[in-house]
């Protein structure tokens, strides 16, 4: 079995672009991967692409041959589709398909276009990754559902919302240098608090923002980067995937990840690691007790502990574990089909030492990244190595 590493990545700025189409944004980004791959196009033999609401917010389905076509490739072309957690998805499988020799190099990334929806549309749409029939009909939306799964932590192991407040706090302080991020505003720990209530214990300033945005990595196997002299020093070689219930009230816990659990005990086995092994992490922090729920379904914490992670300053950039040196899907943004390749990208460049961020890593050499779909009914954990 071949190893797979990550030759090119491509980012678009994330947030509001009116004026572009979903389109528009993945071409950039996969011509962006492609050139700083150096991979020759004719090599490149699949697109694996995530899309959550094009068929909605668009009225485009069928995107996946209509985004190879704008990667400037004639080559099959799927789309994934896992609410949030599609992007995630599609990598998985491309890496999958590298490591069995079925392909030497795909291209896998994905793309969501949701500003030019009113604020309403956008709530409907993300909405329907929520279970139809027992929530969705009974007005359940994800800020709701995630104030749930807060309440129930705060219950149950304890915590407030100023410890919230700091996650926010820590993750609009990483976005600051990076230029693809949403957000480049330092916000204080009182803004958190006094922000407009969305629902109780979620405001304003705890949730992640609507946002525009596309993600493309080109991955190769070991020995097409060998045969073709590739740059390419960062490895993903762990890779999981975990699933629970979709419906909140079918889960035995509210406050507990099985799908996290599930998916980074997969990825770190498949990678030969532990937690105690890893350096930093890109988590799914839709919302601040997201990230909570996050590092400690990746092991990182036991249960009732990763609350106040932030405000000790050990998830902070100069912390023992940095989560979230990109800025988050809080600061940085959540265009939802390309997030699960941003945070790929974003941990590439952390670990080559090219990521504005990277001065705070310089010495690390294992990253993990975690993306979920809706409440976590739906998680993706992928172990990346750099050579050093």
């Amino acid at each position: 079995m071949t190893g797979v590493r990550v030759a090119g990545v491509g980012l678009t700025h994330f947030g509001r672009h009116p004026e572009r189409t979903g389109r528009d944004l993945f071409g950039e980004a996969a011509l962006a991967a492609r050139e700083e791959s150096g991979v020759d196009p004719e090599d490149i033999e699949s697109i694996n692409y995530g899309n959550f609401m094009g068929s909605l917010a668009e009225r485009q389905g069928h995107q996946a041959p209509l985004m190879a076509e704008m990667a400037g490739l004639q080559c099959p072309a799927t789309r994934y589709e896992e609410a949030c957690a599609s992007a995630g998805v599609a990598i998985r499988e491309a890496v999958r398909a590298v490591r069995s020799g079925e392909a030497d190099v795909m291209l896998a990334g994905g793309c969501e276009r949701m500003t030019n929806l009113s604020t309403a549309d956008v709530t409907e749409g993300l909405a329907t990754a929520a279970d139809e029939l027992y929530e969705i009909r009974a007005g359940m939306t994800f800020p709701g559902a995630y104030a749930l799964m807060a309440r129930a932590y705060f219950e149950s192991f304890g915590g407030e919302r100023e410890d919230l407040a700091h996650v926010a706090v820590k993750n609009h302080d990483n976005a600051l240098p990076n230029e693809y991020a949403q957000f480049h505003r330092a916000i204080t720990v009182d803004e958190v608090l006094d922000a407009p209530m969305v629902s109780d214990p979620v405001g304003l300033l705890d949730a992640c923002p609507v946002t525009d945005g596309a993600s493309a990595l080109v991955l190769v196997s070991d020995e097409y980067a060998e045969a073709n002299g590739l740059d390419a020093p960062v490895s993903i070689t762990g890779s999981g995937q975990g699933g629970d219930n979709l419906a909140l009230h079918d889960r035995e816990h509210l406050a507990v990840t099985p799908a996290t659990e599930r998916a980074a005990a997969e990825a770190y086995d498949d990678a030969g690691c532990a937690a105690d092994d890893v350096d930093l992490v890109e988590v799914h922090d839709c919302f601040t007790i997201a990230e909570v729920l996050a590092i400690e379904g990746l092991g990182f914490y036991d249960h009732g502990e990763g609350i106040g992670a932030a405000r000790r300053g050990e998830t902070t950039a100069t912390g023992d574990l940095p989560v979230n040196l990109s800025g988050g899907l809080k600061a940085k943004g959540h265009p939802v089909g390309a997030t699960g390749g941003s945070q790929i990208a974003e941990m590439t460049r952390l670990l080559r030492g090219d990521h504005p961020n990277s001065d705070h890593v310089e010495d690390a050499t294992v990253g993990v990244t975690h993306n979920a779909g809706g409440t976590v009914a739906s998680a993706v954990v992928h172990v990346l190595e750099v050579d050093r």
